[in-house]
């Protein structure tokens, strides 16, 4: 079977949210929730790299001038990634007008000229900071584009911020993602480029009910649910539309409901899109995937071995979420009996 290209040295990863990102913008935490150690932790796991979150308030102040010291934020977590022969990605999780989490309130992004313009503006002073570093730092332009009448105006925005970085940095490693949190249903829709130094990105946290169980953040999801991962897809559907009743039929591609949940599932959701990106010759990589801290530690394990099968098989390149916290930290107490076997499957 034909291989995606290879991103090489973006293998296996783990992200660092929280640090950056999604967190309480302080010295403090920026100083005190990932440490030096932590990456040396990452790489005994096996890990190649990692992935960086940023809002960008770490960077921009409120009158739109530069924060140095958020520069120096991230140059020290490139500084200790390279100590332990790990590579990074930087990863715009919130830009002004636009994030994943509407709780923020981030918004108008996809509508103003001048957010966008702010928005070319910050990932040249990204480029400048760091394009010399490409060897071992890649740029991810934005983090989980939702609504999918986003894509035109977003495929334009990309296509303008890569030219204006290319500029600035010319080889530089450049992920895109698309709309549906970075589905990868999107990734057709995405621009062709000719050019060698684009990975076609998307996020897996399928299927939802088991890796979102419990989710206080989801609307439709009962605090007390919990579903093993051990069921037939029947069930899985069964329990997928009284959820969520928008998304039914997302088990009809499996033949035989009557089996369990496995790798053959992520094969069939990811196969037609793998052919894609591999026409294109690109690589194609899963910034994010992973299971809520209230699923059973050893039936996350079973869903870790079964898509990191199909991570394998296909060649993709990824990075869990997430290292600590963020209700799926991989570091820390909930994973503790398991993470010795884990870690070989992210």
């Amino acid at each position: 079977m034909e291989k995606l290209k290879e991103w090489r040295g973006y293998r296996k990863g783990v992200n660092l949210g929280g640090w950056f990102s999604q967190c309480r913008m302080t010295e403090e935490n920026y100083q005190n929730f990932i440490r030096k150690d932590d990456f040396a932790k990452i790489a005994g796991w096996g890990c190649d790299h990692v992935r960086l979150p940023i809002d960008f308030e770490l960077l921009v102040n409120p009158d739109g001038s530069y924060i140095d010291t958020g520069f120096a934020h991230i140059q020290r977590a490139i500084d200790w990634s390279k100590d332990n022969g790990l590579n990074i990605i930087l990863d715009l999780h919130k830009a002004d007008g636009y994030s994943f989490d509407e709780a923020t309130g981030a918004k108008g992004f996809f509508d103003s000229e001048v957010l966008q313009e702010k928005f070319y503006d910050l990932w040249e002073h990204i480029a400048q900071h760091f394009g010399a570093l490409s060897d071992h730092v890649a740029f991810e332009l934005l983090n989980e584009v939702t609504d999918r009448d986003f894509c035109e105006r977003w495929n334009r925005i990309l296509t303008i911020c890569i030219g204006k970085i290319r500029k600035i940095a010319p080889v530089s490693k450049i992920l895109i993602g698309g709309y549906w949190n970075n589905s990868i249903n999107a990734v057709a829709d995405l621009p062709e480029f000719d050019d060698d130094n684009i990975i076609y990105n998307f996020h897996c946290y399928s299927p939802i009910i088991f890796t979102h169980q419990g989710a206080t953040w989801i609307k439709e999801m009962p605090h007390d649910f919990r579903f093993s991962f051990g069921h037939s897809y029947e069930e899985y559907d069964e329990q997928n539309v009284k959820l969520f009743p928008y998304n039914k039929g997302a088990f009809d591609m499996m033949p035989d409901k009557s089996a369990k949940l496995g790798q053959e599932y992520f094969e069939k959701q990811f196969g037609q899109y793998v052919d894609i990106v591999i026409k294109r010759g690109k690589p194609l990589y899963c910034g994010e995937y992973g299971v809520i801290d209230l699923a059973d530690a050893k039936d996350s394990l079973e869903w870790y071995k079964a898509i990191n099968a199909t991570f394998e098989k296909f060649g993709i390149g990824r990075a869990a979420w997430s290292y600590r916290g963020m209700n799926f930290g991989l570091e820390g107490a909930h994973y503790a009996p398991v993470i010795g076997e884990l870690v070989n499957y992210l």
